[in-house]
């Protein structure tokens, strides 16, 4: 599994490319503003994007969901409890000064759901608290963990926010710490 990381958009949001090396499929792991011409490289390369997954719906990680999915033919996925953010551009609770274009899930993700791609797989973890539709997604193999907005560099997802629950998160942070200690979180 090779993994490659874009940093885009006007608050520095971190999306993953993750490849199965064998097939050349892979997942796009968020999709913020500006991640479709940082990608583009990649296909032209001849990586198929097989599936956009958002690790929520808040507006810096679904910001080129419809530019990457219009070039991609990729389809969308997001858990269940997030999805309706998607058609308001995610800026519950936020005032932007711009429009994020909506977009809409093709698939609707839930826990303990295995996305598959080439000879590679990465498990969904529910890990609500920042939003109700909060999800890492786990690569058992390499024992690496996208926690998309649910872990941060010693700290965790905000919990002051529409939508976001401070005792959900105390619950998914327990779990994530029964993770094998040797995990790498992304």
């Amino acid at each position: 599994m090779r993994i490659t990381e874009f940093v885009t958009g006007p608050i520095a949001t971190n999306s993953y490319l993750v490849e199965d090396e064998t097939s050349g499929e892979a997942v796009l792991i968020d999709a913020p503003h500006e991640v479709a011409a940082r990608l583009a490289p990649f296909l032209e390369k001849g990586t198929k994007l097989v599936l956009v997954v958002n690790t929520h719906g808040h507006w810096d990680h679904i910001g080129d969901n419809a530019a990457v999915t219009a070039m991609t033919g990729a389809p969308l996925a997001i858990h269940s409890a997030d999805a309706g953010m998607l058609a308001e551009g995610g800026a519950i609770g936020f005032d932007l000064p711009f429009k994020t274009a909506p977009s809409r899930a093709d698939r609707l993700l839930a826990e303990g759901e295995k996305i598959v791609f080439g000879a590679s797989s990465l498990r969904v973890l529910h890990t609500p608290g920042h939003t109700a539709g909060c999800i890492c997604l786990y690569d058992e193999k390499g024992k690496n963990l996208f926690s998309g907005d649910t872990l941060f560099d010693g700290s965790y997802g905000r919990t002051d926010l529409p939508n976001s629950s401070p005792p959900d998160m105390v619950n998914s942070l327990a779990r994530l710490s029964g993770l094998p200690p040797d995990t790498r979180v992304y």
